[in-house]
C-alpha cells in the first residue's frame, strides 16, 4: 500500500462522530499485520476498541504491512480506520510495506534557519530539550551572546549572521538526532550539506561535542569576520555546462555546490559571478541570487583557511560509529575525515551533494530523512535519484508547520517503510498529538 492523505467520506464522518467517545488520543495509532487484508481486519478490531474506550492502545509489534494514523482525537481516528478498513484513503494516515532499503539521514546546511526553530520540540520532548541545552552550553563558551537567546529572538537579523547561523543549525540538528535516537531510529548511513556534515560527523562520533562546538563556532566566527561583498547565485544548469565559463576566473569565482544534475551554485566576487550568471541567463538558464552575507565555498574563503587550521589542529578525531558519505568528495569517507586538513578543504571546496545522494542510492538507501529546521534537501535529493519513485524523502521539520506533527509524520513514514520505531518511547517521551 502507498502513503495517502485523502479524506474519508462525509457520511462515514457523521456516523462515527455520533458514536465515538470524546476522549482525546495520547498518540498515533500504529497497526501492523502480515498482509493487507489482515491489516484491514486489525483496523476493524482497533476501531471497536476505540469506540469502547476512546484511548489509543499500545502499538502493534512490527510486521510486513504497516499503517500509522496521525489523529488528534478518537473521532478522527475512527474515521481514518473506517477508510482503512474499506481500502480508501484517509487524512493523516500513512501506510506501507516494510522493504529491503536502508535508512539515511541528510543533515541540512546553512539557510534553513528560522527564529524559534525547535521551540515546540523543546516544550514537548524532554530528550530534545536536554540535548539542545547541552549543545547550546558547549557553543556558548565560544559565542558573544547565548545561542538560545539568539534563536528565540523574533527578529531574524542576529540569527542570519553566520557566526550564529552555523552554531544554531548545528544545535537543532544534534538535538533532533538525539531525539530520534531515543525513539529507536538507527540510520545506516549519514551525510550532510556543508555545516550539516559537521553535525553528521559529531552524530557519528568523529567529533566530541566539545571539539565540534569549538570547530563550528570558530568556523562561523572566522567567516563572519571576512569582508562582505561576495555573492552566491543558484543556477538551473549542469556542472559540465558551467565549468567552461569559469576558465581563467578561478581566483574570483567558483562552483560552491552541485545540488542536482541541473542545479549548481556559483560563488565569489560580485562582478565575476554576475557576469557568468548573465551568460547563463542569456542561454535560457534560470538564475536566482541567494540572500547571503558572504560567498561560502568559494575563492573568497581563502583567508579563513590558515586560522581555521590553527584552531582545529589539535583536535582528537574518533572513528565513525555510523558510516558517512562525504559531500566534499561525494564518496564514502575514509581516514581523511579524521584530519584537520579535511575540514579545512571542507570550508573552501564545493558541496557535492548530488554525488553524495547518488552514492547513498548505490548503497541501497531508499528512505532519506532530513535532519534540520526546514526541508531544502528533500526536494534536491529527489532530483538526484535514478529511481525516485522507489524512495521516500522525509523532512523532520518544516517552516510554518507544527513541529510535533511534522516529526511524528516523519516517524510514521520511516516506520511503514521498515524502520522499527519505539512508539512506546515516543509516548513516554511526552508528546501527545492532541497537545501539539
Amino acid at each position: 500500500m502507498n502513503a495517502t492523505t485523502a479524506t474519508a467520506s462525509a457520511a462515514t464522518e457523521e456516523a462515527t462522530a455520533e458514536e465515538t467517545p470524546a476522549t482525546p488520543l495520547t498518540g498515533p495509532l500504529v497497526l501492523s499485520a502480515p498482509g493487507e487484508q489482515e491489516l484491514r481486519d486489525r483496523a476493524g478490531r482497533l476501531r471497536e476498541q476505540l469506540l469502547r474506550t476512546g484511548d489509543a492502545p499500545a502499538p502493534d509489534a512490527p510486521d510486513a504491512h504497516r499503517a500509522v494514523v496521525l489523529a488528534t482525537d478518537a473521532a478522527e481516528a475512527v474515521r481514518a480506520l473506517d477508510a482503512l478498513i474499506e481500502g480508501a484513503p484517509a487524512a493523516g494516515t500513512v501506510t506501507g510495506s516494510a522493504g529491503e532499503g536502508r535508512l539515511a539521514y541528510l543533515f541540512t546546511g546553512q539557510g534553513a534557519q528560522r527564529p524559534g526553530m525547535g521551540a515546540e520540540l523543546h516544550r514537548a520532548f524532554p530528550v530534545y530539550a536536554a540535548a539542545f541545552d547541552e549543545v547550546c552550553a558547549a557553543l556558548d563558551a565560544h559565542l558573544p551572546h547565548p545561542l538560545r537567546e539568539v534563536i528565540d529572538d523574533p527578529d531574524p537579523a542576529r540569527l542570519a549572521r553566520t557566526e550564529y547561523t552555523q552554531p544554531a543549525t548545528f544545535a537543532v540538528e544534534v538535538a533532533l538526532f538525539r531525539l530520534l535516537e531515543s525513539f529507536g531510529l538507527r540510520p545506516g548511513v549519514l551525510t550532510g550539506h556543508s555545516i550539516g556534515e559537521i553535525a553528521a560527523a559529531h552524530a557519528a562520533g568523529v567529533l566530541t561535542l566539545a571539539d565540534a562546538a569549538r570547530l563550528v563556532a570558530g568556523r562561523g566566527r572566522l567567516m563572519q569576520a571576512l569582508p562582505e561583498g561576495g555573492v552566491m547565485v543558484a543556477v538551473l544548469a549542469a556542472e559540465a555546462d558551467v565549468l567552461p565559463l569559469l576558465e581563467g576566473r578561478t581566483a574570483t569565482v567558483g562552483i560552491a555546490a552541485v545540488n542536482g544534475p541541473n542545479s549548481v551554485v556559483l560563488a565569489g566576487e560580485r562582478a565575476a559571478v554576475e557576469e557568468i550568471a548573465a551568460l547563463l541567463k542569456a542561454e535560457g538558464r534560470k538564475t536566482r541570487a541567494l540572500p547571503v552575507s558572504h560567498a561560502f565555498h568559494s575563492p573568497l574563503m581563502e583567508d579563513v583557511l590558515a586560522p581555521f587550521h590553527a584552531l582545529i589542529e589539535d583536535t582528537a578525531f574518533g572513528e565513525p560509529t555510523i558510516p558517512l558519505v562525504s559531500t566534499l568528495t561525494g564518496r564514502p569517507v575514509g581516514d581523511e575525515i579524521r584530519t584537520p586538513g579535511y575540514w579545512v578543504r571542507h570550508v573552501r571546496g564545493a558541496v557535492r551533494f548530488a554525488d553524495a545522494v547518488r552514492t547513498l542510492e548505490d548503497q541501497g538507501v531508499t528512505t532519506f530523512v532530513e535532519i534540520g529546521p526546514d526541508a531544502p534537501l528533500t526536494g534536491l535529493a529527489k532530483s538526484c535519484l535514478a529511481a525516485p519513485e522507489e524512495a521516500a524523502l522525509v523532512p523532520t521539520l518544516r517552516r510554518a508547520r507544527s513541529e510535533v506533527r511534522t516529526l511524528t509524520a516523519a516517524l510514521a513514514q520511516a516506520h511503514v517503510r521498515g524502520t522499527d520505531v519505539d512508539w512506546q518511547a515516543f509516548r513516554d517521551g511526552g508528546a501527545g498529538l492532541a497537545r501539539s
